[in-house]
């Protein structure tokens, strides 16, 4: 039975072998220290974080996620340690929420390898704190307990360590969040929190994860434009709609409220119930449900798919992840049992060796077995989902070979999100997840050009692959245009010394540009004055709350400038304003989408780290960089591809410019 304690309440563990899951509601760095019997940590040695996620007997997540899973094995941890203290942080400097009071309660479980709760702690009555310690695991005489601690420090994780006793604790917390915000730059934004009316319809059977969560915060008016100075960097999570005159005078009214992130489509108008899921089929006795396009609720069936989507993402994370740990366990389980019967000498002469080897893999390959069968077991329901939603999605989430694209016509409102390639995992690796992200753009992207990318890049003649990286802006920019209304989106190129001349034919060809794409230093030094004198005017209109003094010529759609082969053609001036582009550019609707090999802007040392990190790195070829927000797999992500011979993107660029002609723009 699951003991549900409160703060300063303890509970005897039955077991040594265990998991810790954390769920968070929002993307925290779980962390753990061990204490000697006095709860003296004696050094770095004794701390597993991001940085340094591996200690005999504990092993913590390689990165800052909404939801993490602790492993423990009291047995193995280094002679001396007598406690375990599981701590909690919010990430710093990556535009997230900055207290526990603005987000979820968070929910910690102390459970079994095979999922079963122990003791679970909900830590409420956190406010001001970024940081807290959750739970302690200690040895009392010859047993373990579990205490349930919430003690919040207000000074973050700095104040947190030097209450542990860590020497240094400032430059320790410094290393920490570095190593978070590099794991951020490669991890897949989380959706926006959803009300529990709109949580999805779950189907899937055998390992799906059912501990409970914190309900969500009441959701908040919608924030009609961000203010650059308080969302902080491009990679912020907070919507926004584009910044016309119309949006900039409703910020007018009165400031922003702060608070939750709302879950509002940001160009909803009206204030009716959202529609409920469709009646699935009716399952055959002793069958599961049948899947259905669109069994989340939501506002719309682009809104109800979109939910269903990233559901399915979570469940094939979590599938994936209890099938991973029971592995784990049974190779560990073998690997103590092959000790304990090797360590006695007796079994050493003769053949009960052997026998115990034989027994200790036979209970392995079983455990592995029932995983593997349980798992199977979700993939199929997951696969059948997968096979009844492709073909209902709309066109910005469906990929270039489903046929919607040539029916689309140019909508008259920004759709939810935006489908810009698939991932999977090794387990199956024809189970593919639609990778969304919200629109409007709340990061900006990079094709990464470079060789070292990933294994399929090595392969590749240099200048195929940037060929490739660039016909892949070119598609990506493409998607943009035909999703948006006539006149809402423009796009701008950069190409330094004219090299994508080829790739970029079908938007120059089509006349959707803004302008011809720039060459040369003034053409780059023109078109990053222009960009950079919006941002600059939208941020003075929205901070002064006089959108009226917008000038006249300014374009207030959103933007998209396309860079190819950076840094080529840049000068320090010019690097400098990518960055600020970069940085405040999202917030006011402008976005970069740069093809680039990180390894050639060497030259320019650490400058252009938080560049890169702001940005969501994609891949002309299939690449395992991305890391789910739940419990941080790489997963494979595999780009968009055209069909061989298609004229779709001809034709969807030739429907935008028709479009574009019949509004007047």
């Amino acid at each position: 039975m699951t003991a549900e304690l409160v703060r300063g309440q303890n509970h005897t563990l039955p077991q040594t072998r265990l998991e810790i899951r954390v769920s968070a509601g929002t993307p925290v760095v779980a962390g753990a220290t061990l204490g000697d019997e006095r709860g003296t940590v004696r050094g770095t040695e004794w701390i597993a974080h991001p940085g340094s996620p591996q200690l005999p007997g504990l092993e913590v997540s390689q990165q800052a996620a909404a939801d993490h899973r602790l492993a423990v094995d009291l047995e193995a941890l280094p002679a001396g340690a007598h406690r375990v203290t599981v701590l909690l942080a919010l990430p710093v400097g990556v535009g997230g929420p900055v207290r526990f009071g603005a987000v979820p309660a968070p929910f910690v479980a102390v459970t079994g390898l095979d999922g079963t709760e122990i003791a679970t702690f909900t830590l409420t009555g956190l406010d001001a704190e970024s940081a807290v310690s959750a739970l302690e695991l200690y040895r009392r005489q010859d047993a373990w307990k579990v205490r349930a601690v919430g003690q919040g420090y207000a000074g973050g994780l700095a104040e947190m360590l030097a209450d542990q006793g860590v020497t240094d604790p400032a430059a320790l917390a410094g290393s920490i969040q570095e190593a978070v915000t590099r794991g951020l730059a490669r991890s897949v934004a989380p959706p926006p929190p959803r009300t529990p009316e709109g949580d999805r319809v779950r189907h899937a059977t055998g390992s799906a994860d059912h501990r409970p969560t914190a309900p969500p915060p009441a959701p908040e008016p919608p924030e009609p434009l961000a203010d650059p100075a308080a969302t902080g960097p491009a990679h912020t999570t907070q919507p926004h709609t584009a910044p016309g005159p119309a949006a900039a005078g409703a910020s007018a009214a009165g400031p922003s409220t702060g608070g939750p992130i709302n879950y509002a489509h940001p160009r909803r108008q009206h204030a009716a119930p959202p529609l409920p899921p469709p009646a699935a089929p009716p399952a055959q006795p002793g069958q599961p449900a049948q899947p259905v396009a669109g069994d989340a609720t939501g506002w719309s069936m682009d809104e109800r798919l979109y939910n269903q989507i990233w559901g399915m993402f979570e469940d094939l994370a979590r599938a994936v992840a209890a099938y991973r740990s029971a592995v784990d366990f049974a190779e560990s389980r073998m690997d103590q049992e092959l000790d304990r019967a090797l360590s006695d000498p007796r079994n050493r002469i003769g053949g009960a060796g052997d026998r115990a080897r034989e027994a200790a893999r036979a209970k392995r390959d079983e455990l592995a077995s029932r995983a593997r069968e349980a798992l199977d077991r979700d993939l199929a329901q997951l696969a059948a989902e997968a096979a009844v939603v492709e073909p209902a999605l709309p066109a910005a989430y469906a990929g270039w070979g489903n046929p919607v694209w040539h029916a689309h016509r140019v909508p008259m409102e920004i759709p939810m999100a935006l489908r810009i390639g698939d991932l999977h995992l090794p387990e199956r690796t024809d189970l593919r997840i639609p990778l969304l992200v919200r629109l409007p753009l709340e990061r900006g992207m990079w094709v990464d050009s470079g060789r070292t990318a990933s294994e399929a890049a090595t392969l590749m003649d240099t200048d195929r692959l940037r060929r490739l990286a660039m016909e892949t802006a070119v598609a990506h920019a493409a998607r943009l245009l035909a999703v948006y209304p006539p006149g809402e989106f423009a796009v701008h190129v950069i190409d330094p010394a004219g090299s994508a001349a080829g790739p970029l034919a079908p938007l120059v060809e089509s006349g959707v540009l803004a302008g011809p794409p720039a060459a040369g230093p003034g053409g780059v030094a023109s078109v990053l004055a222009h960009l950079t004198r919006r941002v600059d005017l939208v941020q003075m209109a929205v901070r002064a709350r006089a959108a009226d003094s917008l000038p006249p010529d300014l374009d207030t759609g959103e933007q998209l400038l396309v860079v190819n082969d950076f840094p080529h053609g840049f000068d320090d001036r010019a690097v400098t304003q990518l960055r600020y582009l970069a940085d405040e550019g999202p917030a006011v609707g402008v976005h970069l989408l740069m093809v680039a090999d990180r390894e050639e802007a060497s030259a320019y040392g650490p400058v252009l780290d938080p560049l890169w990190r702001s940005l969501l790195r994609i891949t002309p070829v299939a690449d395992s960089h991305l890391a789910d927000p739940w419990v941080g797999h790489a997963w494979t992500y595999e780009p968009l591809t055209i069909p061989p011979g298609s004229q779709v993107l001809e034709q969807v660029l030739t429907a935008v410019a028709a479009a574009r002609r019949a509004a007047g723009r």
